[in-house]
Parts: structure tokens; C-alpha cells; sequence
């Protein structure tokens, strides 16, 4: 048997909608997007949702709508994929990072709160949260915190809102691989200043690239509207930029097939959660193996990927290659961000500085995952993988 990592769950609906754009001359910035931002101000009773190219192109708009400039600080994850942390030195920004909670790999609020108390007094103290390369410099100024909602479960937002008050900070939540997921009640992509969410094929929803920026701030709403337009602003002819704007938008195509998935949400999800369930079940009693936790204040987990812990000691590449023999893919998640080699060689980062990271990074393995998957697959991969081990 050969099971695809992941496969987007699409039908003749969404094959219609794109076909029913290509019979029109209007291939980007019409009707489709509109429907489609509406879609999420619906789903999170946020006041704006600005539809844009990617994931990445939304949280790089964030950082600008946040006035974060070149110099400044802010704290986030290790434990992430690398766009959260690249979009923030597209700004010239210095990524701060802190270690992540072990059950859940998402950040700690607790070592963010002790980041922002060192990098608020100055001094030495708030030097050893800098990346090594830095810390012969003075205390930058701290201007954010960037979580992300790692797997689907989003990350412990109370008590980083918490922080973000006492110090004056503008939170940008991650959401990219949160869709559809609730915190103690609240939606995902809702519980910071700015939230991102974002459609590769692999996620909840696809528009194959694609993402939305949500938020309730009328002034940056409008500012990354225009960024995202080439620095278009309210009033400006084609030919007019008041901004250093950007090529961030989404065509009509990928806005089109936006709207069916949105319109099916709540079956993908469903579906999703149907197989998590089904290798929640297969794999519990599995030596060797930890399944996924879920903490009491996410009340909706959104199944992006089904990530595993091998116990330690293990040998993941071998159980990835013996899998691999029996037609089963697998990934490791993730590499650690601060060691990644452009990181290494610009911040100094090495191994022993995160451990909880990196002792995830180490252990992680994602498993074939997707609402298209069959139970008759699901039962494979277990069985497989418990005669691996």
C-alpha cells in the first residue's frame, strides 16, 4: 500500500467555481475575493479579513502594520516553520526566542513573561535572551510577540496577552495551521491584535497558496490592504503608491476555490478530526510511541498534521526508512528554527540553547494525515509502525 503524505479534499464544486472564473475577464481583485474575506469575518467575527498570497505574506504585513523596524525585539518560537521567524528579518527585526511548553510545542508563557521582564530592565539581564551574536550590544527595544498555534492547537493566548499589556506589546498570532480552532470559546486567528491563517494544500483548506490576515484595527487593516497592493492607498490612481507596497494578492482562481472549502469547513474539519481519532485509538498502546496532547482550553483542536514522539533513545531515521519500505511516508517536525544554517551562521545559535525544542525536534514524526484518508489506511500506518518499533 502507498499512502501520500497528504492530499487536499476537493470536489467537482471546487473544480466548477474555478472553471466559472475562467469564463470571466476578471482574474484577480473581483467578486470572489470579496466573498471570500467575507467568509472569515463571518467565522471569527473579526471586523476585517485581507486575503493575500500566502501564510507569509500575511504575518510579513503584520509586522509592518505593528511599526516593527529594523532593531527592534520580538519574542517568539523556535519550535516553529521558518516563515514565522523570516518575516521578521525581511524587517531587519531581531527574533527573540524562547523555549516551548513539551506537551504542546507551543510557546510558554511563562518564559515569554521572563523574556520580557529582562529586555524591559536592560543591562545583562535582558542580554542572555538575545541571540549570541548580539549580546555584546545594548538592550533593543521590545515591540511584539509572535506565537504560533503549532499543529492546530492554539497556543496558551491569556497569559501572553497578559504580558503583551503590562509591556506595551502588539501580538501577532500565528494561526496558519489553526483554522477552525477555539481557545477556551474563542476562534483561533482572534486573540491577538493581528491573526494569520493560511490555505497550502496540505491544510485544512487550500486555495493551493494562499492566506488571511484577521483583525479588529480599522488603520491597519487599510494599511495592509494597501501593502498588499503594491502600496496602493485609499484614493490612488494605477499608477499612484503611497506606500513601499508589495505584490501580495490573491487571484480570483485560488479566491474562487477559497469560497467552496470555506462553505464545507466545518465537514473538513470534521473529517479530520475522524482520523486523528482513528490513530488516536491505533496507536495509544503502542510502546515507544506518545500521541498528541491536548490541553483543557482548546475546546476545538483543528487537526493540521498528526505529529507523534518517538521515546528517546529511538532511532527516527530508521523507523522513517522502514516505513518508508512499506509505502508510508513520514517528515520530522520540525527543525528547530535557530538551528538552521542561515540562523547558525547569522545569530551563533547552537545545539543546547532551546532543549525542550530541541528535544522535539529530535523526537517528532508526522504521519500521513488528511480527511480524504480511509480507516483501512489509518489501521496500516499503526500496524506498520508498531512492528517497526
Amino acid at each position: 500500500m502507498n499512502i501520500p503524505m497528504s492530499s487536499p479534499d476537493l470536489t467537482d464544486a471546487e473544480r466548477q467555481a474555478v472553471l466559472e472564473v475562467l469564463q470571466t475577464p476578471i482574474l484577480s481583485m473581483g467578486e470572489r475575493i470579496r466573498r471570500f474575506e467575507a467568509a472569515f469575518r463571518e467565522l471569527t467575527g473579526a471586523r476585517h479579513a485581507i486575503a493575500v498570497s500566502s501564510g507569509t505574506a500575511g504575518l510579513h504585513l503584520c509586522v509592518r502594520a505593528a511599526g516593527i523596524r529594523p532593531g527592534d525585539a520580538v519574542i517568539t518560537t523556535p519550535f516553529s516553520f521558518v516563515a514565522s521567524t523570516n518575516v521578521l528579518l525581511f524587517e531587519g527585526a531581531i527574533p527573540v526566542f524562547v523555549d516551548v511548553d513539551p506537551r504542546t510545542g507551543n510557546i510558554s508563557p511563562e518564559r515569554v513573561a521572563e523574556a520580557a521582564r529582562a529586555l524591559a530592565k536592560g543591562g545583562a539581564t535582558a542580554r542572555r535572551f538575545l541571540p549570541p551574536s548580539l549580546r555584546r550590544q545594548d538592550s533593543p527595544p521590545l515591540r511584539a510577540i509572535l506565537p504560533v498555534d503549532v499543529f492546530g492547537q492554539v497556543a496558551d493566548m491569556d497569559p501572553l496577552r497578559a504580558v503583551a499589556a503590562e509591556y506595551g506589546l502588539k501580538v501577532i498570532e500565528d494561526s496558519c495551521e489553526a483554522l477552525g480552532a477555539t481557545y477556551k470559546g474563542r476562534p483561533a486567528g482572534t486573540l491577538g491584535d493581528y491573526g494569520v491563517f493560511a490555505f497550502y494544500p496540505n491544510k485544512q483548506i487550500t486555495t493551493g497558496e494562499g492566506g488571511v490576515i484577521v483583525t479588529d484595527d480599522d488603520e491597519a487593516a487599510d494599511f495592509m490592504r494597501a501593502l498588499r497592493n503594491q502600496g496602493r492607498a485609499p484614493g490612488d490612481t494605477w499608477l499612484q503608491h503611497t506606500h513601499l507596497g508589495y505584490n501580495y494578492r490573491l487571484d480570483e482562481m485560488s479566491a474562487a476555490l477559497g469560497v467552496v472549502q470555506m462553505s464545507r469547513l466545518e465537514e473538513l474539519l470534521r473529517k479530520r478530526e475522524r482520523v486523528a481519532a482513528w490513530y488516536e485509538a491505533g496507536l495509544r498502546e503502542v510502546p515507544g510511541v506518545e500521541i498528541p496532547f491536548v490541553t483543557p482550553q482548546t475546546t476545538r483542536m483543528s487537526w493540521f498534521v498528526y505529529v507523534i514522539r518517538l521515546e528517546a533513545g529511538i532511532d527516527r531515521a530508521a523507523v522513517a526508512r522502514r516505513l518508508a519500505e512499506r509505502g508510508i511516508p513520514t517528515r520530522p517536525y520540525f527543525v528547530p528554527i535557530h538551528l538552521q544554517p542561515y540562523m547558525v551562521e547569522r545569530f551563533g545559535y547552537r545545539e543546547g540553547d532551546f532543549p525542550v525544542t530541541e528535544d522535539l525536534g529530535r523526537r517528532s514524526l508526522a504521519l500521513p494525515f488528511s480527511g480524504v484518508m480511509s480507516e483501512e489506511q489509518v489501521a496500516y500506518v499503526c500496524r506498520a509502525l508498531r512492528e517497526v518499533l
